[in-house]
């Protein structure tokens, strides 16, 4: 579904809208404030102090045009309402990641490294394998992430590569667009507009109701968010790995590129 925009002309301060008349707005439309030229030097102020007042909304103060557009996002109650549905969209997400994952290992023939998979796909990078297809499903090798999208239905998922075997990390983002792009899923049971903004609120009040989870990954200071009620597997850290890879891999040390010297650069 598309927002609506209602928009609104601002040539005085004592044109604003109140903060009630904007927590009234529902959130299939869009509030736009176009400041005219007498107020234009104060949308930046106006627009920071609307962020600290409107908790549950989204407020852009447009870097070259003179307007400040405001959305209310999902809110508590509704995630509350739907918390079984993005459970099991969870669920889905993880078994279908795997499922992807594992027939792409399989039809290139790779080694996994159960440990560090992106260890695995880091030397298909800037490749000819790092885009390609496996069954009905695109494929692109990107970050710390493998995308698949179905070319007939369009459904897309993001499968992480820097948790172990654990495939089942939830960015906002790459949940929300899956939830969208799954036909089974529709009509969805709660409308999503933004897709990294409705999933982040998404994901932290699935937390506070014990649905989901954070996880530590194998890169320092990078954590996840998985569905609690799943199978649980051990995944090593970035110390363990390290670790593990100087006793292992002395004598080859300096014979390639290496993910754990491109990853100690980056800390």
């Amino acid at each position: 579904m598309i927002r609506k925009t209602n928009i609104i002309s601002i040539n005085s301060i004592k044109e604003l809208p109140s903060i009630e008349q904007i927590k009234s707005i529902p959130r299939e439309k869009t509030l736009k404030l176009v400041f005219e030229n007498n107020v234009k030097s104060k949308r930046e102020k106006i627009g920071e102090n609307l962020k600290k007042e409107l908790l549950g909304f989204q407020v852009s103060i447009h870097t070259i045009e003179p307007e400040i557009n405001i959305v209310k996002l999902i809110t508590d109650e509704e995630i509350i309402s739907n918390q079984d549905f993005f459970e099991q969209c969870a669920k889905d997400y993880r078994e279908l990641g795997k499922d992807l994952l594992f027939k792409l290992i399989n039809k290139l023939k790779l080694k996994l490294n159960e440990d560090f998979p992106l260890d695995t796909f880091n030397v298909l990078k800037s490749g000819k394998k790092q885009i390609g297809k496996v069954e009905n499903w695109k494929y692109f090798i990107h970050g710390f992430h493998c995308g698949f999208e179905n070319k007939t239905t369009k459904q897309i998922i993001e499968v992480p590569l820097v948790f172990g075997l654990e495939f089942g990390d939830l960015d906002p983002y790459f949940f929300t667009k899956y939830i969208k792009s799954t036909p089974n899923y529709k009509p969805l049971p709660v409308e999503i507009y933004e897709d990294y903004a409705d999933g982040v609120r998404i994901n932290e009040k699935m937390i506070a109701l014990g649905k989901f989870e954070r996880i530590s990954s194998n890169v320092e200071n990078h954590f996840g968010i998985v569905v609690t009620d799943r199978e649980k597997v051990n995944i090593k850290s970035f110390e363990e790995l390290e670790e593990q890879y100087e006793k292992q891999n002395r004598q080859v040390e300096n014979s390639k590129f290496n993910v754990w010297k491109f990853l100690r650069l980056k800390k």
